[in-house]
């Protein structure tokens, strides 16, 4: 069992951040924040996949006055994504904006930040400090030490302006487009300081590649106890996003709910479509509310034993296979079938 690291607790909307909250998943919308029917739209498809926190990138004024509206109708908590005008922090601050996440290093002079701060504080609005590999303030960027120290210097001192404020509804993150070099920022800044932790793979790609640097690099901070929300980056519609981050955190424990799906690789013992039939159970079961693992096994030689912890699933034949619960064949039918009569077994099991 993973033991998480303890932080301070924060609250975004009526979601808990930190201390012994479930860690969070979150996404972000790709509409243009100032069309306020599309990004509402976008923020409901987010909610239905169990986004529980959604990010709205804000431009310019006239994004800032939408927030207004669409926070009026959003059943999710949202966060104001604020760079280099740190009016439009105010205004979003003003138009009731859930949270915000400021890049320190491009929001401009210290009296700036300190406007920011000063309001959040009247009004209780948590402050994510973002700090981007990309983007460090130059006088980090010209020093001879690593990457991720120069992150959690710039983390450091942003949170102490507003420590300093007496300031302490925080949470962080240090992202980079390199799994190490996030990973070792997070390690150090996560001994330094008592706030939640934001983690992401920023800048992580396209579907294949983005999923693999994010497993790697989330799921090894995860496992560490390292993390209170995530954001899964990926060049890809922002619900897949959250798919991956769901399971990433199921696949470690630290989340429940839904269908786990499990399937073994194909081999020459296998004599039935697999790879489709494996894709056709994940459609046919992935809107399931059920806390079960479904799985889809080549072939009957292996498949039930090997998959005895699941509590229903399928192994192939010879142009027929068998259902089976719990390891324990129940159903011979033709390949055609299979897919029908798990479907029956499963519904009979929940009447």
């Amino acid at each position: 069992m993973i033991k998480r690291r303890q932080s301070k607790q924060i609250s975004i909307g009526d979601i808990k951040i930190g201390g012994n909250a479930p860690i969070s998943v979150q996404s972000m919308c790709n509409t243009d924040t100032r069309d306020v029917n599309a990004t509402l739209a976008q923020i409901n498809e987010l909610a239905a996949k169990g986004c529980e926190i959604v990010r709205l990138a804000v431009l310019n004024k006239d994004a800032a006055e939408a927030i207004k509206d669409i926070v009026k109708k959003s059943h999710v908590p949202l966060v104001a994504d604020i760079h280099f005008d740190y009016r439009l922090a105010i205004q979003c601050i003003n138009n009731g904006i859930n949270a915000l996440r400021l890049n320190p290093g491009n929001i401009g002079k210290r009296e700036n930040v300190e406007k920011v701060v000063n309001l959040a504080k009247q009004q209780q609005i948590p402050i994510r400090i973002g700090v981007n590999a990309g983007s460090l303030e130059k006088e980090l960027t010209d020093e001879d030490i690593p990457l991720s120290e120069k992150m959690v210097k710039s983390a450091m001192k942003h949170i102490q302006i507003l420590e300093d404020l007496d300031f302490d509804l925080i949470k962080v993150s240090l992202k980079s487009s390199d799994v190490l070099t996030t990973i070792e920022a997070y390690r150090l800044i996560a001994e330094k300081i008592p706030y939640p932790l934001h983690l992401g793979v920023t800048e992580a790609g396209t579907l294949r590649g983005g999923l693999i640097k994010s497993s790697v690099g989330l799921g090894t901070l995860l496992a560490e106890g390292i993390g209170d929300t995530i954001r899964v980056s990926l060049t890809e519609n922002p619900t897949e996003e959250v798919s991956a981050g769901f399971d990433i955190l199921k696949s470690l424990g630290l989340r429940h709910g839904g269908v786990n799906f499990i399937s073994c690789p194909t081999c020459g013992r296998t004599q039935i479509d697999l790879i489709g039939l494996a894709k056709r159970v994940e459609e046919k079961f992935k809107n399931l509310d059920k806390n079960i693992t479904i799985a889809t096994m080549g072939c009957a030689v292996n498949g039930p034993g090997e998959a005895r912890h699941a509590d229903f699933g399928i192994a192939g034949g010879i142009n027929e296979g068998y259902v089976f619960k719990k390891g324990e064949i129940v159903a011979k039918v033709p390949e055609n079938e299979l897919l029908e009569k798990l479907e029956e077994i499963i519904i009979k099991s929940y009447e």
